[in-house]
């Protein structure tokens, strides 16, 4: 029996070369960070040992190259991510339309 991952495109990438949308599915699947039984080893076509993380889209199996630099980058996206949503605190009422009143309603402030 084939497993489903078996038919799925496999793509090596660089955290420099993330997009923002393998970098929300990272932050997502390892929101804490990864830990160490996470992360992939192998070998490239130059012998170099790599280390990385695995991200599944729907088409594609991402293996991100693990190390500092992919660790602040997932910070820093995760930071942004909350300070957004501070933006949109649910008591700020300047995204809200008016709504005309019906005969007989009453403005309730």
């Amino acid at each position: 029996m084939k497993n489903r991952n078996d038919n799925l495109k496999r793509v090596i990438v660089d955290f420099k070369k993330l997009t923002p949308e393998i970098l929300a599915l990272l932050v997502e699947k390892y929101p804490d960070g990864y830990d160490d039984d996470q992360i992939i080893s192998f070998r490239n076509q130059h012998n170099e040992v790599i280390e990385a993380v695995e991200v599944i889209t729907a088409d594609t199996k991402y293996l991100v190259k693990v190390g500092v630099k992919l660790v602040k980058a997932m910070e820093d996206f995760s930071d942004d991510d909350l300070d957004s949503d501070d933006d949109n605190d649910s008591n700020d009422d300047s995204n809200v339309e008016d709504i005309e009143l019906l005969d007989g309603e009453e403005d309730i402030e």
